[in-house]
């Protein structure tokens, strides 16, 4: 028997794991025909200090975060993906991916770059990767990118 992914996850943020994440997402989607959705989480605890009034930072927090889904969409567009869309969330990514973006979509894989957090910083908070592991109910795959 053998398994195939309906609707795909995927996590970016940016960063270099996130880049090799939504690579192998895209190569994943195009084998199973899958659905790919896209999802930038806006991490409400980075605005904590900002004052009510002052939305300057989160809408260019928003406006980033759609430029980089869009630019990611065209990507995956252009290597033959005809189904793919975005998801622009505010929350903690922790908690976000894996409890209401992906049930969202039905999503039946979720793919996310491991984290560069150091070993104190994932002993005291942990790693958005090993919360998403922990918390989702659909298969994970985290992504390392390679020794350089």
């Amino acid at each position: 028997m053998t398994m195939t992914y309906q609707t795909i996850v995927v996590a970016v943020d940016g960063s270099k794991e996130a880049e090799w994440a939504f690579k192998k997402a895209v190569q994943i989607a195009k084998r199973n025909g899958a659905k790919l959705i896209l999802t930038h989480i806006i991490d409400l605890r980075g605005f904590t200090t900002v004052e009510a009034h002052d939305y300057a930072l989160a809408e260019r927090s928003e406006q980033y975060a759609n430029e980089l889904l869009e630019r990611y969409k065209n990507q995956a567009v252009a290597a033959g993906l005809d189904d793919v869309d975005t998801a622009v969330e505010f929350g903690s990514p922790k908690v976000k991916i894996a409890k209401d973006v992906a049930p969202k979509y039905k999503a039946d894989l979720i793919i996310c770059g491991a984290t560069g957090l150091n070993a104190v910083e994932r002993f005291l908070i942990g790693s958005v990767s090993e919360n998403i592991v922990r918390h989702a109910k659909c298969d994970v795959l985290v992504v390392r990118t390679p020794k350089e």
